[in-house]
């Protein structure tokens, strides 16, 4: 299903939700109709497990962020850095505002609509469980429209689903010109860090 890709029209039915990453627990305000209503979905998960926190970033992008969960763990981990969190459900979009008031990072994260940020801003790095049953040609244009905007020298960090086509993913991103190591693989998920080629 793909009802969490867009804003929902019923009850939100607000909740708390308690996860555990970076040995720390955070406590997290969810709704229904956002993806992972009721705790840490795997994927994001094993992202967070297999990735540690950059140094010194200075901007962030959190790309499908839900509730919040990267940005608001990014945001915390890394205090000199602003922290962009973009999703398409607008009500995922005030549950990450309520989170991030939460955590007390909310002067340094900024959740919007993809419309809504600037084109001109680049990532230190990218975070995202991307969406990927939107289907291949939306989750390429999806990609190719943030990808460019890393800093030279960004990575972005993607979990992506075996059963998915996490590897096919990951040959199309090396044909699209990026570099794309596996840099973990658990419970059926790649992680990949995506860098753009030299001189590309």
């Amino acid at each position: 299903m793909s009802h969490y890709f867009h804003t929902p029209t019923g009850p939100e039915n607000r909740r708390q939700v308690k996860l555990r990453f970076w040995d720390t627990t955070w406590a997290f305000t969810t709704a229904d109709g956002v993806f992972s209503a009721d705790g840490l979905d795997l994927g994001t998960a094993v992202l967070l497990r297999e990735s540690a926190p950059p140094a010194n970033p200075r901007r962030l992008l959190d790309l499908g962020c839900g509730y919040g969960v990267l940005a608001v763990a990014l945001a915390t981990a890394c205090p000199e850095a602003e922290v962009d969190a973009v999703d398409t459900n607008e009500r995922a979009l005030g549950l990450c505002a309520t989170n991030a008031v939460t955590h007390g990072v909310a002067d340094r994260v900024h959740p919007i609509l993809p419309e809504q940020a600037d084109p001109d801003a680049r990532y230190d790095e990218i975070w995202s469980n991307p969406p990927i049953r939107i289907g291949k040609a939306a989750l390429h244009e999806l990609l190719l429209t943030w990808l460019p905007r890393l800093v030279p020298g960004g990575t972005a960090r993607l979990v992506v689903g075996r059963n998915l086509g996490a590897d096919s993913l990951q040959a199309w991103l090396v044909a699209s010109g990026y570099r794309c190591e596996r840099v973990a693989s658990a419970k059926g998920f790649r992680v990949f860090a995506v860098t753009a080629e030299t001189g590309t």
